[in-house]
């Protein structure tokens, strides 16, 4: 494609983007389509002549846009926010478009030094000390393998590095809560560490972790010969939006020696509000941190920002040095292959870096605040109505809720909150994500879409209502 019809074509694909979130209320928010009919509509095989841009966007249109569900809906209340802030998209296609990857300060120097800028910018929004660094991960699963990683190598000083485990007469333990993420026993999976070394620790009745069963659990495998080695904490977690207590699990891990690492995916961004860090309260304590803008914060996916006080560690833990990537510079610079697992990377700085000029830290702050009003707001109506009930304190911007009819208990009432909310999903006009608490199931609803508005919050309280039947 030469470059005047790449203007052309890239006119026509901005305005398709333009329209699509403009109109995006009109459509349904989850994919009415059945399974393989996507595939169906396609070719089996690859075109053996060029077709034109424009028939590829006719088909984005016909057989691509009704097989999405909307997460930029003003009705989408599934999962967690995940949003894009269209001066993000376009600092994404900025980043696709000038071609460039960073595999060392050298191979692109504005890459490097922009990221330093903006993982900086972040550092202060959220509050932290300087003492922090930040690099630009894709997820905050691959961010949690990196800080497990760091755990392992400084528990053993650096002798799995150069033996593996299997050289370690001791396992080594890895302590989370019951309700930490999916990705934290992944993490520790690919990290060597087995899923038989891996505490999942009670937690109190706000489920938040309990750092009176993690002194036990550590205190239990020292006196079994294990060796304990991370605490993965969680401020926000994924079920019910839980506060692990970080000051006091930032004790005992300094006591006991362990590596703390805080999952703050999501309700990291939270904490670009003053009024939220006591969510966080006693932060400066870990070792490594993971906050995901493109969550609630509005940055394209994906854009998670690793944050250490010890970056030389996570170097030594992650560097490699082939000829090839040396230049004159490196040690004046960073080099942010040695940051990760990758060794090329895209310039996701761009999309945060849009995202907050364009926003202004102040009209982020705005727009959490509304958010965090609103799930306030659809607490309130929850918990006047007969029936229904709030399962867990509304910290953030996530409500877990059930009805629970007269005379409907056990798997009975399972039965009828997921029929429910299969209900309302397969209407198309809201959709809600339900889990399990405490072993039965229950419907969390996020609130933080760009889009989402008092009103749209009222209207899915009204369409959960009629949903019940």
């Amino acid at each position: 494609m030469h470059a005047e019809e790449f203007r052309r074509q890239g006119h026509a694909l901005i305005d398709f983007i333009a329209d699509y979130r403009a109109t995006i209320e009109e459509r349904p928010v989850r994919a009415q389509v059945e399974p393989g009919a996507i595939k169906a509509a396609l070719p089996a095989s690859p075109p053996m002549e060029p077709e034109p841009f424009g028939a590829v966007l006719a088909d984005v249109e016909r057989v691509l846009v009704p097989g999405l569900t909307l997460w930029s809906h003003p009705r989408f209340f599934g999962f967690f926010p995940s949003n894009g802030e269209l001066s993000s998209v376009l600092g994404d296609y900025l980043s696709t478009g000038l071609g460039v990857l960073g595999l060392s300060w050298q191979a692109s120097p504005a890459l490097s030094e922009l990221e330093e800028v903006v993982t900086d910018w972040l550092r202060q929004m959220t509050g932290l000390s300087s003492a922090w660094k930040g690099v630009i991960q894709d997820t905050a699963s691959t961010s949690t393998l990196l800080a497990l990683l760091c755990a392992r190598e400084r528990t053993t000083n650096f002798r799995v590095a150069r033996g593996g485990l299997q050289a370690e007469e001791r396992p080594l333990v890895v302590y989370v809560s019951e309700h930490a993420h999916s990705s934290v026993d992944k993490a520790a999976l690919l990290a060597g560490f087995g899923r038989a070394n891996v505490r999942s620790i009670e937690v109190d009745e706000r489920f938040a972790l309990r750092a009176d069963v993690l002194e036990r659990a550590i205190a239990d495998d020292r006196a079994a010969g294990r060796v304990p080695c991370a605490i993965v904490a969680t401020t926000g977690t994924t079920t019910t939006t839980a506060l692990d207590p970080i000051e006091s699990l930032a004790s005992i891990a300094k006591r006991e020696g362990l590596w703390l690492h805080v999952d703050a995916a999501m309700a990291g961004s939270a904490m670009i509000l003053p009024e939220c860090r006591w969510m966080w309260a006693g932060i400066e304590g870990a070792d490594s941190i993971v906050v995901n803008p493109h969550k609630w914060l509005g940055a394209a996916f994906d854009c998670s920002v690793y944050y250490v006080k010890d970056p030389e560690h996570l170097v030594r833990v992650m560097s490699t040095n082939p000829s090839y990537l040396q230049s004159s510079v490196d040690a004046r610079v960073t080099n942010y292959r040695d940051w990760g697992i990758p060794l090329g990377r895209r310039f996701r700085a761009l999309k945060l870096w849009c995202l907050i000029r364009e926003q202004g830290v102040s009209g982020l702050q705005a727009r959490l605040r509304r958010d965090l009003e609103n799930a306030k707001w659809f607490e309130e109506q929850i918990a006047r109505s007969p029936h229904w009930r709030v399962l867990a304190p509304v910290a953030l911007q996530t409500v877990c809720v059930r009805h629970e009819p007269p005379g409907i208990t056990g798997d009975a009432l399972d039965r009828h909150t997921q029929a429910w909310a299969e209900r309302l999903n397969a209407s198309g006009f809201a959709y809600v994500t339900p889990a399990q608490l405490d072993g039965r199931w229950m419907v969390r609803v996020s609130i933080g879409a760009l889009a989402t508005e008092r009103l749209h919050v009222a209207e899915l309280w009204t369409a959960m209502r009629n949903a019940i039947g």
